[in-house]
């Protein structure tokens, strides 16, 4: 049986003279060395350290621990709680939302946190664009002069008082700033590093930015100064890159990295077995899927895209490279998040089905396609070349030939998001909870060239999301979003492949870390013990 990180929360009771006598060891050993610095090992290397310019969760497990946001989720859910900000209150109408400040906050530069600084920073992101602060448009849906642009103020009411001006009702809104992207960074250091603070952030959060060897490692500091008292309880936080797999897991069983994400299924009963190591999994709140640019033949046709979905053996893809707690998906949100239309029914395997629909499509000799295969490991997609392989298999039979290509990551997300590839594997980690994330950020037209990967953009769909944007009864929102659901499985610009429950692996004696549903890594708790 698998050992659930409910073994953490009992260590986290310990008295803390326990935990300390369990500490010992010369200061210059190596077992002190291992007790004060977490080693945590994943598959691919940050975009950017700036959480506002970015997507992808390589870069915001690192600036979680730099970089703080006024709201944040409870371990393990994502109800929301006080983070940098203390308490808020909500006008009847929905429009004016007054936040209360944390007093006696610093940046890691000595400067203050106040309500001008995040006055700052959403001006800041509000005056960019797609290209600069991709999130922030998807959430508020577009930028300063945009029609759809749902932000009309944010001011500093006082020096620990900050009030957001809407234009229409948010019901996502405190779940929203929770999200890493919505990060308050330091004023002072933005306008000193320019184009460079991607690469030298400044938060408020426990850790302060070391060194970043691109492809190799970050280094994050203990933040000595930092608002809660106790915290971190660690000295260093490192971040290793090892892109393969095998690689990464057998720098945990040499003892050479303390925890690792991004695990073949293969490895659960090794993991298992072996003394000193704990497997983790998150609950399911996510979805890996491969999708179809629009803007290329012949995925402009329907037909095609019903077909590639007919292609798919997907129970067996699963079974055979994902871990325990993995399910096909047939819709674009999780059976977990409300609104989730159970009533659909999956494209069923049919490869003679799909080689139908190509001859209605004019291809009934199939054709050549690009395929675009993941190089990092993510939650939702472990191994990334196996399924692109496997996919390729399965759409030969019916004809198509997908060739697969892949890239650097950064390279991959930038061409992905620029429309390039014919057929690309991705996914999704869900933010906070709400169907809105999903469906609304990964497929809204307005989201075409940030997150919007498929070009898809369909005026029915569109009005239905932005309807459910701004209703505060949440069925109503749910029966918008079954309906949206019905819409992308009739004229799917992508094919679901899968909902996982994402495996990491650590060292027994790790306690404090919390694997969160969102996939987010917080590392103030975390200790040796």
């Amino acid at each position: 049986m698998i050992k659930r990180s409910t073994k953490m929360l009992a260590l986290l009771t310990m008295s803390p003279f326990l935990l300390i006598a369990c500490s010992g060891g010369d200061s210059g050993s190596e077992q002190s060395a291992e007790q004060d610095t977490l080693i945590f090992a994943r598959g691919g290397d940050a975009v950017s350290l700036d959480p506002s310019e970015v997507t992808d969760n390589e870069s915001e497990n690192v600036a979680q621990s730099i970089l703080e946001t006024l709201t944040t989720f409870a371990e393990g859910g994502t109800t929301v709680e006080p983070m940098l900000a203390t308490e808020w209150q909500e006008s009847d109408d929905g429009l004016t939302h007054t936040f209360t400040l944390r007093e006696g906050v610093k940046f890691h530069d000595g400067t203050d946190f106040n309500a001008d600084a995040v006055a700052f920073n959403f001006n800041r992101w509000m005056n960019g664009s797609g290209d600069s602060f991709p999130m922030y448009g998807t959430v508020f849906g577009g930028y300063a002069g945009d029609e759809a642009h749902n932000i009309e103020s944010v001011t500093a009411v006082d020096e620990f008082t900050v009030e957001i001006q809407l234009s229409r009702p948010q019901p996502t809104l405190l779940k929203d700033l929770a999200l890493t992207p919505m990060s308050i960074s330091s004023p002072a250091a933005i306008e000193e590093s320019g184009d460079d603070y991607r690469s030298n952030p400044v938060g408020t959060g426990p850790f302060t930015f070391q060194e970043w060897l691109p492809n190799e490692r970050i280094a994050l500091e203990k933040n000595d100064d930092y608002w809660v008292d106790g915290l971190p309880k660690l000295e260093e936080i490192i971040f290793r890159t090892i892109p393969d797999n095998s690689s990464r897991l057998n720098a945990l069983l040499s003892g050479e990295v303390d925890l690792v994400a991004g695990l073949d299924s293969e490895s659960h009963e090794q993991i298992e077995e072996e003394a000193g190591l704990e497997l983790y999994s998150r609950p399911p709140l996510n979805l890996g899927y491969l999708g179809m640019t629009l803007t290329h033949e012949p995925f402009d046709d329907p037909l095609v895209r019903q077909a590639l979905s007919h292609a798919v053996n997907k129970e067996a893809m699963v079974e055979a490279f994902f871990g325990e707690g993995a399910i096909p998906a047939k819709n674009v949100i999780p059976p977990a998040v409300e609104g989730y239309n159970d009533d659909i029914e999956p494209y069923a395997y049919d490869p003679e089905r799909a080689k139908e629909l190509l001859a209605e499509a004019g291809l009934p000799d199939g054709f050549s396609m690009e395929l675009y295969a993941m190089p990092v490991s993510r939650p939702y997609m472990p191994d990334g070349a196996k399924v692109a392989e496997y996919l390729q298999s399965n759409f030969a039979d019916i004809g198509v030939d997908a060739e697969i290509v892949t890239f650097e990551w950064a390279t991959y997300i930038e061409k992905a998001i620029n429309g390039e590839a014919d057929t690309f594997l991705l996914g999704w980690t869900g933010m906070n909870g709400d169907a809105d994330n999903f469906i609304y950020t990964l497929l809204h037209g307005d989201n075409v060239g940030s997150t919007n990967s498929t070009q898809y953009d369909n005026p029915e769909l569109n009005a239905l999301l932005d309807q459910a944007r701004i209703i505060t009864d949440q069925e109503e929102r749910n029966e918008l979003y079954r309906e949206a659901q019905v819409i992308l499985h009739e004229d799917p610009p992508i094919i679901p492949l899968v909902h996982t429950s994402p495996s990491l692996a650590g060292k027994d004696n790790i306690t404090g870390f919390d694997p969160h549903p969102t996939g987010r890594v917080m590392t103030s708790e975390i200790d040796f013990e």
